[in-house]
């Protein structure tokens, strides 16, 4: 059909909203950042040009530099545990067991919990007198030991561990989704060439879910650049700054020690990683889509 018929004047009057947001907040935000890192701003914004100085001096803070190693350590483990529990979870309500609606309203349920009440939740249940440790203590084992949340090597894995356990249930989702989809035809040649199971899934099913996959890791990326409740909610940085993370360092900064030039300079940084990320996993998704309609 004509592009006039397919898409009327109507939509694009409907579209100005969301355009003029998309524009002034967002692109406008972004480049007033930009320019305020490269200002010598403090507590308020400042209109001299200082080139990359508070980058160098970003990267000359240690505080920073354990952020970001503790944001690498966190984001390794809870993206892969996320998919390989949330498929799992997925392979195994698509067993049409009974009750489905029911596991999969508790599987998801977590994830629609405020990410603050997630972290008191699990801060009271890693809390070595009162929580896990305690209980398992009174029942008799009273050499047990489970104080990672006051441990400096391991606090950022205990962060880990309520972050999986909130998100794993929307990587389930889109998976369960992506099997939903998937030929019933497949699996009855599978099981008449007498092709394992387990070989369906990882030679056919799991590179038939590749966008399924794609977009689960997008959105539990942007999940780790965006960290900052489940910090506050557990340790609030600490102990000392052992689980310090880089949205928290920015809030700090930008509030707490009214240093707008380096938060923004910080803000920055993390924009240009999650694009680093983000736009080649859409591109290589585009040009799929490309080939596929193509062929």
């Amino acid at each position: 059909m004509p592009r006039k018929q397919r898409y009327p004047w109507t939509a694009y009057v409907a579209l100005i909203p969301m355009a003029l947001t998309v524009v002034f907040v967002y692109l406008g935000t972004m480049v007033w950042s930009a320019k305020i890192s490269l200002s010598s701003s403090h507590t308020f914004p400042s209109n001299d040009f200082v080139g990359l100085t508070q980058y160098v001096r970003l990267f000359n803070n240690d505080r920073w530099m354990v952020s970001l190693q503790n944001i690498v350590i966190y984001g390794l483990l809870f993206i892969v545990a996320c998919l390989v529990i949330g498929f799992l979870l997925a392979v195994f309500i698509d067993q049409k067991i009974t009750g489905e609606g029911v596991m999969r309203t508790i599987f998801l349920y977590p994830y629609a919990m405020s990410f603050v009440a997630t972290g008191l939740v699990w801060q009271w249940m890693l809390n070595p007198t009162l929580g896990l440790q305690s209980v398992i203590r009174k029942l008799g084992v009273t050499g047990f030991q489970f104080d990672w949340i006051v441990s400096q090597d391991k606090v950022i894995y205990t962060i880990v561990l309520a972050a999986v356990w909130q998100a794993s249930g929307l990587v389930m989702a889109l998976l369960l989704a992506g099997l939903r989809g998937i030929d019933e035809e497949i699996w009855k040649a599978a099981r008449i060439d007498g092709i394992p199971r387990w070989r369906v899934y990882v030679s056919i099913v799991m590179p038939m879910l590749g966008a399924s996959f794609a977009t689960a890791f997008v959105l539990l990326f942007v999940a780790v650049v965006k960290l900052y409740d489940a910090v506050v909610a557990m340790t609030q940085g600490g102990p000392g700054t052992a689980s310090e993370v880089p949205a928290k360092f920015i809030m700090d900064y930008l509030f707490g020690r009214a240093n707008l030039g380096l938060a923004s300079a910080a803000s920055i940084v993390m924009l240009l990683t999650v694009l680093a990320i983000v736009v080649p996993v859409f591109y290589v998704r585009r040009q799929a889509m490309r080939l596929k309609e193509a062929g």
